[in-house]
């Protein structure tokens, strides 16, 4: 990271598998860079003080809420959206289970809880019951309830286990 001066700070980090470098003020938030100055608007602003999980992304392959990073916090990181999980035009698996099991309503807290999921199975390939509730523990869902989103989750992990078998 190069500061360029108190008001100013160059940055650079890999966004969904591409190298980006910006200037920014120190004090803007990882949330502002992705949503108002990279167009990237999956992740959602909710509360603003890290407690509805609905800004989490994911960086150096753990769920964070991005309204609580700093933009000189993420250089030379690894940052993940909701965009960045879907290959090739194909929605990543989780993505489909979301939908498939009614886990999807308003969808505003559904790009936070698919990426605290994701981070969860990209470190625990086959997670229990209990360590799906405590790894979206923060993402509130307001509408659908969670017993559809835990069986997302779940189909996903077997699904991949399945996979690798």
């Amino acid at each position: 990271m190069k500061i360029k001066s108190l008001k100013e700070i160059q940055i650079s980090f890999v966004l969904n598998g591409e190298k980006i470098e910006l200037k920014t003020k120190p004090n803007k938030r990882l949330l502002d860079i992705l949503r108002d100055d990279l167009g990237l608007t999956g992740t959602k602003e909710g509360c603003s003080i890290g407690e509805c999980g609905a800004c989490t992304v994911i960086v150096n392959g753990k769920a964070v809420n991005s309204c609580l990073v700093l933009a000189g916090e993420v250089d030379g990181a690894e940052v993940i959206t909701i965009e960045g999980i879907a290959r090739n035009g194909n929605l990543h698996p989780l993505q489909e289970n979301f939908l498939k099991y009614g886990a999807v309503q308003c969808g505003f807290c559904t790009p936070g809880m698919i990426l605290s999921a994701y981070a969860l199975l990209l470190k625990k390939k086959n997670p229990n019951e209990e360590e799906i509730k405590e790894a979206i523990a923060g993402n509130l869902c307001r509408c659908t309830g969670y017993k559809q989103i835990i069986e997302a989750i779940k189909q996903t992990s077997m699904d991949k286990v399945e996979e690798r078998s």
